[in-house]
């Protein structure tokens, strides 16, 4: 079977496409093919060698941190899936994988996946796993937004944001979106109430705001500041700046800057399907690459200026 692995931490040229054995599963695994998979952040810090503490240094590992398809076998005592199912779920964020999401196949345990969304293709599914379940959990397990609250969304038009802004308009926030004015248009029909643009507007110009969700992990210490009485910010933007400003924040004040690494579990991924169920919360797809493309969606993501996810398919029969 063909699977994404990094050859070497570097830019996406590391990427190769190999031939490996198809995994089999073991107790209380399932093996999922894969239809399609999307291109997040955690994929591009490990490929850079910048998460070495989780992927270690020993090549090759494997790309891609979420996936979605079908059970193609059950390991022992696996109950509640059998062949046929289509699922979505990640590879475990934290730990080192030689095959993950970037493949034919993949075998996870079955507390990674849960029943994907009847009413989306694998595509729409695959770039819903990560930034559905950031941004529900962002919104509802670490700030604790409430209906009626002044909500700002800063780098709305991304994954996560797109996601942010849909939960949070769902949840009864007042959404105020910051992005790019040429997204304004998708930003409002996703449930912002207001699109203020990035490059023309500075944090000393807006708010207060009750709750703040940060996608892009510069300036935190400005946007906190914009926080009224009572107020969360999240961010799960990490950098450098981001940790310095997160520390601090904890030292001086209550408006204290939370962040979180994502590892949605069953639990976690079935909520996130019941909001795409009710109509809370649907896809954004910037764009689709193939699998043997996927040096290309790295390069894009890399980029910037992504309107929702970069998806790879697995077409096999091209590869």
């Amino acid at each position: 079977m063909k699977a994404v692995q990094i050859m070497s931490f570097g830019t996406a040229d590391v990427l190769r496409i190999n031939d490996v054995d198809r995994p089999a599963p073991g107790a209380g695994e399932v093996l999922v093919s894969v239809e399609a998979s999307s291109v997040n952040g955690h994929d591009v810090i490990v490929r850079a060698g910048e998460l070495k503490m989780v992927s270690g240094r020993r090549f090759p590992i494997g790309v891609g941190l979420d996936f979605a398809g079908t059970v193609a076998a059950t390991g022992a005592g696996v109950e509640g899936y059998r062949a046929g199912d289509r699922v979505w779920g990640t590879v475990h964020p934290r730990r080192r994988h030689s095959i993950a999401g970037a493949a034919e196949y993949v075998v996870v345990s079955t507390d990674r996946i849960s029943h994907a969304p009847a009413d989306l293709s694998s595509v729409e599914a695959a770039s819903l796993v990560v930034t559905g379940a950031t941004a529900l959990i962002a919104l509802r397990d670490s700030v604790h937004l409430t209906s009626g609250e002044r909500v700002l969304v800063r780098g709305a038009a991304g994954g996560v944001g797109t996601a942010a802004v849909q939960l949070a308009h769902a949840m009864g926030g007042h959404v105020t979106a910051l992005a790019r004015d040429r997204h304004a248009e998708l930003l409002t029909d996703l449930g912002a109430d207001e699109v203020l643009d990035y490059g023309s507007t500075t944090s000393d110009q807006i708010g207060p705001f009750d709750v703040i969700v940060d996608t892009v992990g510069t300036k935190l210490h400005c946007y906190r500041r914009r926080l009224a009485k009572g107020g969360r910010m999240v961010t799960v933007g990490l950098s450098p700046s981001a940790i310095a400003a997160i520390a601090a924040s904890s030292v001086h004040g209550s408006r204290r800057i939370r962040t979180f690494s994502a590892n949605p579990e069953s639990p976690v991924l079935r909520d996130v399907a019941d909001q795409v169920t009710s109509g809370s919360l649907r896809p954004v797809i910037d764009s689709v690459y193939p699998l043997a493309d996927i040096a290309a969606a790295h390069e894009a993501f890399e980029r910037g200026g992504v309107v929702g996810k970069h998806v790879v398919t697995v077409p096999r029969s091209s590869l």
